[in-house]
């Protein structure tokens, strides 16, 4: 690549200015004479953007978020991974709503379409090409679009695991990196399809002692139904903010999941989330942030570099 780091030689002149405030304040006190470079806050961070920005060849990468236990944040958790993605690297990302029982996954963005999945599905031959596909979809300040699901309670049970198909092949032409919110449960009319698709898996936990149960099952379940590489491979999202959090050691549920995932990863509270609306990625806390960075980057570094069809 022809940057300004390879191409320049480095002095005092052409020397990027420092990041992070005492390293900016010597730097301008010295009159540019002193140059700490970046401060070990600014370098950690961008580390783990470098981490997020991973590249890949040979197509998408689809990444199922799942848990069988509703209301520990499925839907939050796909929102905050998919914003994290979109906000540092420079391909298109996008969430699907495959919740077979009326997601919500497209209410944590400001909606610019009344267009879903069955939208998709009915009229998935007339689209061809990403001008086309993206008059389905909504896209956020990070620039991550998002897929709704069916609005209409007679229709849901109807997008199946050939729906779910179509709008994947249509998404996997466009997009690097394909989040699927699978709704509540792992026996349903779209799973099958979504795990096959599955480069990685994220699981969903709470934090109280049934919650973290019946995350660890949902383990089970993939590794006695093929899927044993998957849970090797998983990160497990533990959302702090569910009822209960406080009354449980969280260490010990961190430790069981460790025995059998590859990451593991604390969601806190934030009271951006916990409205159920609209979600602003700047004005999330700081520490929100860098947990959905964090579990943008473990994500990330579990994909295949290469397809291996």
């Amino acid at each position: 690549m022809l940057t300004p780091e390879r191409l320049l030689t480095v002095n005092r002149t052409t020397r990027r200015a420092p990041r992070g405030a005492w390293n900016q304040f010597v730097y301008a006190a010295s009159l540019h004479l002193v140059n700490l470079g970046d401060s070990a806050a600014v370098q950690a961070e961008t580390a783990l953007e470098d981490r997020i920005r991973k590249q890949f060849e040979g197509g998408t990468r689809f990444v199922p978020i799942l848990t069988r236990k509703g209301g520990v944040g499925k839907t939050t958790v796909t929102a905050l991974l998919g914003m994290a993605l979109a906000d540092v690297r420079d391909d298109r990302i996008i969430a699907i709503d495959a919740n077979p029982d009326r997601g919500t996954l497209s209410e944590r963005v400001a909606q610019q379409t009344t267009s879903t999945v069955r939208d998709v599905v009915t009229q998935g031959a007339s689209i061809g090409n990403f001008t086309d596909f993206s008059t389905f979809v909504s896209r956020d300040e990070t620039r991550l679009d998002i897929l709704a699901s069916d609005t209409d309670p007679m229709l849901s049970e109807a997008f199946d695991e050939n729906d779910y198909n179509v709008v994947a092949d249509l998404a996997a032409r466009y997009y690097s990196i394909s989040l699927t919110d699978c709704g509540t449960g792992i026996v349903h009319s779209v799973m099958r399809a979504t795990l096959l698709r599955a480069d990685s898996i994220v699981i969903v936990s709470g934090g109280s002692v049934d919650e973290a149960r019946l995350a660890s099952e949902t383990l089970t379940w993939l590794e006695a139904n093929g899927y044993r590489d998957l849970v090797k491979n998983a990160v497990v999202a533990l959302n702090t903010a569910t009822q209960g959090t406080n009354l449980v050691r969280l260490e010990e549920i961190e430790s069981h999941f460790r025995s059998r995932v590859r990451e593991i990863v604390r969601i806190p509270y934030d009271p951006q989330l916990a409205a159920g609306s609209a979600v602003s990625y700047a004005d999330l806390k700081p520490i929100t942030r860098l947990a959905a960075r964090t579990l943008a980057a473990l994500v990330v570094e579990g994909l295949p570099v290469r397809r291996i069809d």
